[in-house]
């Protein structure tokens, strides 16, 4: 008989994707809003659960951290992205433990969930080292690629664990291989988005589609991706100058240019296989960054299009996660051992037990 194609979990895994994106928006607008050093230790704020409000607790700030001034509003924003980046690590330990539980059963996934646990393990690390390096660059961008991944990922296993895997005849070894690249693609944007962000050089151009009136404007490179710059100083607000930083927002610019043909091309290439809904929303998602983009310099980077910037990043990579996943579908359901597919063209799919 027919039973239901959700696995245990499902609804749990789908629970942490959202709040993984929650973490990254909160995460994008700590950053925009200088606030990553809005409490200046980890994991309290000025040694506190909370921004210090009371006469006492603002002395004893004074008197601990005498070179970071309280700044309620600053601090707040911290450390509400801290008590929901810790709500998500203890969903995801959840998620582990139960995948342990479960990992008898057939068609359960046990390394992804024990893989995100040690990501998310790795992301506190990042966000300590965020605060106490005060802003390293270095540290800044990886924590920033630490929730995408778990974001990626987390989003992976809803898919596995919702059971939907329509098989999708006839894909050919091209398409899958042009999916992977544009992840990869994407992934390496997104890092440069990053880079951007974590050295404030999103509005060293402030003009477009030239930056300074020029196609070629002075730029050092060399420093721009210096990648061992010094540890001590505090980077809040940046310490490259005008032309490192123009070295990394025109980087920026071109590794658009190219994702968006990559992301074009495949779109092309989905269509061509009869998969339009999924060329649709790939280029739904890539217009709607593209446009965000193009807002943040003509506008001089306002909060909400910032903001909206790095959810759009955010809403490209789930769609190339969904996208390869589909193609690689029939694969991932040939391995599974517990459960056998039967599907009736490219859109319907139901999964019945083998009892």
């Amino acid at each position: 008989m027919a039973t239901t194609t959700r696995r245990p979990g499902y609804r749990l895994a789908l629970c942490a994707t959202v709040l993984a994106l929650l973490v990254v928006m909160l995460g994008a607008y700590t950053r925009l809003t200088h606030a990553g050093l809005g409490c200046p230790d980890w994991p309290g704020c000025y040694g506190f659960l909370g921004v210090p409000r009371s006469e006492a607790q603002l002395a004893h700030a004074e008197r601990h951290f005498p070179d970071a001034p309280v700044e309620a509003e600053k601090g707040w924003n911290e450390m509400v992205h801290r008590y929901f980046a810790g709500s998500l690590g203890l969903l995801i330990l959840l998620l582990a433990v139960q995948a342990l539980r479960r990992r008898e059963i057939p068609g359960q996934p046990l390394k992804l969930p024990l893989a995100l646990l040690a990501l998310v393990l790795l992301q506190a690390a990042f966000g300590m080292w965020t605060v106490t390096l005060k802003l390293w660059p270095q540290v800044v961008t990886a924590h920033l690629l630490g929730g995408f991944a778990t974001l990626g990922l987390l989003f992976l296993l809803t898919l596995r664990l919702s059971g939907a895997l329509p098989p999708l005849a006839g894909v050919l070894r091209h398409l899958r291989v042009l999916a992977a690249l544009a992840l990869l693609a994407l992934i390496g944007q997104i890092a440069l988005g990053g880079w951007v962000s974590s050295n404030y050089a999103a509005v060293a151009c402030v003009d477009l589609p030239t930056c300074h009136g020029q196609w070629w404007p002075a730029m050092d490179f060399a420093n721009g991706f210096h990648l061992t710059q010094h540890i001590g100083p505090n980077y809040l607000g940046g310490q490259l100058d005008s032309d490192a930083r123009t070295a990394i927002h025109m980087s920026h610019r071109l590794g658009a240019l190219l994702v968006s043909a990559l992301l074009l091309g495949l779109a092309w290439q989905l269509h061509r296989g009869g998969l339009g809904r999924l060329a649709a929303l790939l280029l739904l998602a890539l217009g709607v960054q593209v446009s965000l983009g193009i807002s943040n310099v003509l506008w001089h980077l306002p909060l909400a299009v910032a903001v909206a910037h790095n959810l759009g990043g955010a809403a490209l990579l789930l769609v190339l996660v969904l996208v390869n996943y589909r193609l690689r579908a029939p694969l991932l359901a040939k391995q599974d051992a517990g459960l056998r597919l039967i599907g009736r063209g490219g859109d319907e799919v139901r999964l019945y037990s083998r009892s």
